[in-house]
């Protein structure tokens, strides 16, 4: 079956940096876009950034210049590198891909950015 199972987060100071893993199985990774997403409780779900099959690449207006995705076909991992974060980054983040009809989404990793 289809799995997801994100690591990296954790405390990090502002400036600091980050990056995120997005392990999958269970399907042909390199044939489906792949995203990121967070989530601070109480907000709606934010889509974060995303990447192409063909490895294009968009992000929120407020991570561009500092979050990079990117994706290890090979290992099938999905990676968010994040620099230079803020405070406002912290949230529960997920990795999320759709297939077909069907929707999956990782369990989440908690990254709290604070002195």
């Amino acid at each position: 079956q289809v799995q997801l199972v994100e690591s990296g987060g954790g405390l990090v100071q502002p400036g600091g940096s980050l990056r995120l893993s997005c392990q999958t199985s269970g399907f042909t990774f390199d044939r489906y876009a792949m995203n990121w997403y967070r989530q601070v409780p109480g907000k709606e779900r934010e889509l974060v950034a995303n990447i192409s099959v063909a490895g294009a690449t968009n992000y929120h207006d407020s991570v561009k210049g500092r979050f990079t995705i990117s994706r290890d076909n090979v290992k099938k991992i999905l990676h968010l590198q994040m620099n230079s974060l803020k405070p406002e980054d912290t949230a529960l983040y997920y990795c999320h891909t759709q297939l077909f009809s069907f929707v999956y989404w990782g369990q989440g990793t908690q990254v709290t950015v604070s002195s």
